[in-house]
């Protein structure tokens, strides 16, 4: 379906520029850029290589030919992954281990999986070659080997031996390879299944490198119902440098769409709370008579009765009305006023039907000036966003760390995607093992379970340039476990793991703490920054930016924190550092409205060194400027 999907936008464009469609099973079978990206692991949504373990493996394998696909459907299960039969797989395709064959005869049959019996047909084929078996007998060697019941097991190793025997195979070689048959036909798997998987893998991880775009509008319509899923999918699009466009009632339809060959723009279909005949009559309104011009002809224009006044608030935080107004927030409050006007017009319509005399339709009603509320300063970012979670499921026009980006340079030591296996390796052998790392992040998800010594969690830490769980067991946990909330902002202190399980890094976490809290004990001077030009452009006097200065600081009061005011004029530049009386607290709220009043970068924050010995993180300076 999603190949399907894909392939119908990809050879609409063709079509537009006057080109051939493509045809899926037309495809080259051996395309470098295909095999590129699958020795790069990159497969989140390729059929059946997505999975972190599958990942892993192939980073190990580095498949890079049709049957190492197929081999890897075969290897990725519980049997072949215990047995050490992947090992092997992976050692003599790289040349580390010597590829041998029990009997020459078999090479042509073992030689794609490097000597390694891996499919139930190559013990079929075996048994034909060597032991003159009928297919029909083979299969059902094939069929008595995986039963595994020892009296038929027997009798077909006599005859297995006597016909191989009579090939001129001696009695060892016969057992030998019949006992090696044996061994694998318990791991062994079908490969006309495998290589059928292999074959839809193969296609959506050639539409993945060869029209990135389009496959990926394709994968997130076909889970555009899970939120978890889309999630990840937008997370990877990111990855892949696809833009992502926000939904956009004049542009989006029901499912994911593309625009060129970089951008993906959000389906309304993928907004909570906004139904499918909603979504079908915006679509119809906008096919048959154009965009929509502001949010009174939207509202003029749709079924108010499939989409009501929850679904245009929906659709408002969602930002898919963005274009139509001059912000989410004069959106929301002109919102009721647009609605009355419909109806009031739809009144008209049906009076103006019902009319013996009506001979044409009302003209539509206009907002009357004055009776249309004034336009209001957009929402602040962590209202926006937190509006953007609850109707998309993820953040998709910022994040919430942004507003702690100027704190991030100084207290704490890499960002998420800057770690790396290396890190790891390079501190292997050394007293306490591992890399000591502070990395802040807003928590996604949090699994607490039991184990024999109390509760233990896994943490996923989002902040924006990549995601890694921490783990904090029993003791740790019992003593940060109050600071652990969903969505929250918090900087993690503890050592770089590799995970084996998930074949990726981790921490293992020490301390854990709120970055408002950690900002608050390591702050040691706030400089407030206030210009004559933004006094102008807020249209308030000194005297008057004084007042409300005062009245910004008075609940920030109490605190460690020294206070320092510069103002600057064209033509001077005053500077005072206030007393121990107006020593603040820099709270986030207190750092909001600061923004809000002085502007952004007017607000910075020097930092005191750690406690810690930590030389990295020493030296102090300026890090905020929001």
């Amino acid at each position: 379906t999603i190949i399907d999907w894909a392939l119908k936008t990809v050879n609409a464009e063709r079509a537009r520029q006057g080109q051939d469609p493509i045809d899926i099973a037309d495809i080259p079978v051996d395309d470098p850029a295909a095999f590129t990206l699958l020795k790069s692991a990159e497969t989140t949504a390729v059929f059946q290589l997505e999975s972190a373990g599958m990942k892993q493996l192939i980073s190990k394998l580095q498949p890079d030919c049709f049957d190492d696909i197929t081999a890897l459907v075969a290897l990725f299960r519980p049997g072949p992954l215990q047995s050490g039969m992947v090992d092997d797989f992976i050692a003599r395709k790289h040349g580390i281990q010597e590829v041998v064959y029990p009997h020459p005869d078999l090479a042509p049959i073992l030689a794609s999986t490097y000597g390694v019996i891996l499919y139930q047909e190559q013990v079929m084929q075996i048994a034909q070659v060597l032991a003159s078996y009928t297919l029909g007998g083979a299969d059902l060697l094939r069929r008595a080997m995986g039963k595994k019941k020892a009296e038929e097991m027997a009798k077909q190793g006599e005859i297995f031996r006597q016909g191989a025997m009579a090939r001129g195979v001696e009695e060892d070689t016969a057992t030998y390879i019949f006992d090696l048959m044996e061994k694998f036909a318990g791991y062994g798997f079908n490969k006309s299944h495998s290589a059928a998987y292999a074959l839809v893998s193969y296609q959506t991880l050639w539409m993945k490198s060869h029209y990135p775009a389009a496959f990926m509008a394709a994968v997130l319509s076909s889970d555009m119902d899970n939120t978890d899923k889309v999630v990840t999918f937008i997370e990877e699009c990111r990855a892949m440098k696809l833009k992502v466009e926000p939904p956009d009632v004049n542009r989006s339809s029901y499912m994911f769409t593309i625009d060129g060959d970089e951008t993906v723009v959000y389906g309304l279909g993928a907004i909570k709370g906004v139904g499918e005949g909603a979504i079908e009559g915006i679509v119809e309104s906008r096919e048959r008579d154009g965009p929509f011009r502001d949010l009174f002809d939207f509202c003029r224009r749709i079924d108010l009765k499939k989409a009501n006044r929850r679904v245009l608030e929906s659709l408002i935080r969602a930002g898919a009305l963005d274009h139509l107004g001059t912000n989410r927030a004069t959106l929301m409050i002109q919102l009721p006023l647009a609605l009355k006007m419909a109806e009031q017009q739809s009144a008209m319509q049906a009076a103006g039907q019902d009319d013996l005399f009506g001979m044409s339709e009302p003209e539509p009603a206009a907002p009357v000036a004055g009776v249309v509320p004034d336009e209001v300063a957009e929402w602040e970012d962590d209202q926006r966003l937190a509006g953007e979670k609850e109707t998309l499921g993820l953040f998709l026009t910022g994040h919430p760390i942004d507003f702690y980006e100027p704190d991030l340079k100084a207290l704490i030591s890499s960002r998420i995607a800057r770690l790396s296996l290396d890190d790891v390796r390079e501190t292997r052998g050394r007293r306490g093992g591992g890399k000591k790392v502070t990395v802040a992040g807003m928590v996604v998800a949090v699994n607490r379970r039991n184990t024999q010594r109390g509760t233990m969690a896994s943490v996923l830490l989002d902040d924006k340039t990549g995601r890694i769980e921490a783990a904090l067991f029993s003791e740790t946990y019992e003593r940060y476990r109050d600071e652990i909330a969903n969505d929250r902002v918090l900087i993690v202190e503890g050592t770089l793991v590799h995970d084996e399980y998930r074949g990726g890094l981790s921490i293992r976490a020490d301390r854990v703490r709120g970055l408002e809290d950690v900002r608050l004990t390591r702050a040691a001077s706030v400089e407030m920054q206030l210009s004559e030009a933004r006094l102008q452009q807020l249209g308030i006097t000194p005297v008057e930016a004084m007042v409300e200065l005062k009245s910004l600081l008075e609940p920030a009061n109490g605190g460690d924190c020294e206070l320092r005011l510069r103002y600057r004029r064209p033509d001077a530049e005053v500077a005072l550092r206030l007393g121990s009386d107006w020593r603040i607290k820099p709270t986030d709220g207190f750092l909001r409205q600061a923004q809000r009043l002085l502007g952004p970068g007017a607000v910075s924050i020097r930092f005191q060194p750690p406690p810690a010995p930590e030389k990295s993180d020493r030296t102090a300076g300026y890090a905020r400027s929001g």
